[in-house]
């Protein structure tokens, strides 16, 4: 397929700049991929589409403050590192900006006693860092980094500067370090919906980062290959899933990043995925999911689109355009039956 198959026009006012006073307020546009239909629904309403024999996975990922601004060492250029993957305590692969400026062996300097040095250049202005902190990496980088938000999020703004926008940005469930892009679709969860809903879910973790957002450069989309994420699932959450398939239930992904975990692994524990899931893909696991609105030209479009269908989606979009519904991170949500 190709990529303009999944571009479409966004007009710039409706990509959400703050989220919903509070979480379960989005809203939410709920699409039943048999008939076509389209309703129009608050996220707290999302309870009605639920059935008791339907089980909810979530990823508890919790986002780190993964954006670092330093300088080379002995006062050369500024240079600003978003973490993005874990290799080893000591060890990630990272965005680094401007990565010209940056070769094999050069120094990094955050804070005193706070350094990294660039062990390799990968692709797409990568490198891998091996970092050396004082107090240990992660209490450095708990004091020293940021939150990373999306390009889009125009940190600036006015409402942003008065809500705690570190804790909305994590998930209310959020509770394993790793993450540098939160699992948005979690985003519109409250602890009071998740007691309603009482034991219909279950959790695991996929470590979001930039293998998630990376853009699509190949025209042709089957050429466009996926950075690498960790993820870990333990045998309790394969448990959960294995007796609702077995009982006839639906298995009901929260955000394309469950998805993506549902869709790969084979066993419990900790593994990596590298898939691509665009139309074509057969699924075999989820049934239904929980979802954003996604960027123009993304991987995530791309696999909604493999879920609902090319059409459905672009129906689904126009709709959720015509009826001013927020896009991207901080927008509002929608169930794909």
């Amino acid at each position: 397929m190709k990529l303009s198959d999944f571009d479409y026009y966004l007009p710039q006012e409706l990509i959400a700049q703050h989220p919903s006073d509070k979480r379960s307020d989005s809203r939410l546009l709920v699409l039943d991929r048999k008939t076509g239909s389209i309703e129009h629904k608050q996220f707290s309403q999302i309870t009605q589409y639920l059935r008791p024999e339907d089980l909810l996975v979530l990823n508890n990922t919790r986002v780190i403050p993964a954006r670092l601004n330093g300088a080379k060492y002995g006062g050369g250029a500024r240079i600003e590192v978003l973490l993005d993957r874990r290799i080893d305590d000591s060890t990630w692969e990272a965005l680094a900006r401007p990565a010209k400026r940056l070769s094999i062996g050069t120094v990094i300097q955050f804070a005193k006693g706070f350094y990294a040095e660039v062990k390799n250049k990968l692709d797409d202005g990568r490198v891998l860092l091996n970092f050396a902190c004082i107090d240990g990496f992660d209490k450095a980088v708990k004091k020293h980094g940021k939150i990373p938000l999306p390009p889009y999020i125009k940190a600036q703004n006015s409402k942003l500067k008065t809500q705690n926008l570190p804790n909305r940005y994590q998930t209310v469930y959020a509770e394993v370090p790793g993450a540098t892009a939160a699992p948005t679709a979690g985003l519109h969860f409250t602890k009071e919906l998740l007691d309603r809903i009482g034991s219909r879910k279950t959790y695991v973790t996929l470590h979001t980062g930039y293998g998630t957002f990376a853009p699509v450069r190949e025209q042709n989309i089957e050429e466009h290959r996926m950075h690498s994420e960790s993820y870990e699932i333990s045998e309790k959450a394969i448990r959960a899933i294995k007796t609702i398939k077995a009982n006839k239930g639906r298995v009901i992904a929260v955000g394309t990043t469950s998805v993506r975990l549902l869709e790969s692994f084979d066993k419990a524990g900790a593994g990596e995925t590298e898939i691509f899931i665009y139309p074509g893909y057969t699924f075999k696991v989820v049934d239904a999911m929980i979802t954003n609105f996604h960027l123009p030209i993304s991987t995530l479009i791309m696999l909604v689109s493999a879920f609902a269908g090319v059409e459905l989606i672009k129906k689904a979009y126009s709709e959720a355009i015509k009826e001013r519904y927020r896009f991207f991170s901080f927008g509002d949500a929608m169930l794909i039956l």
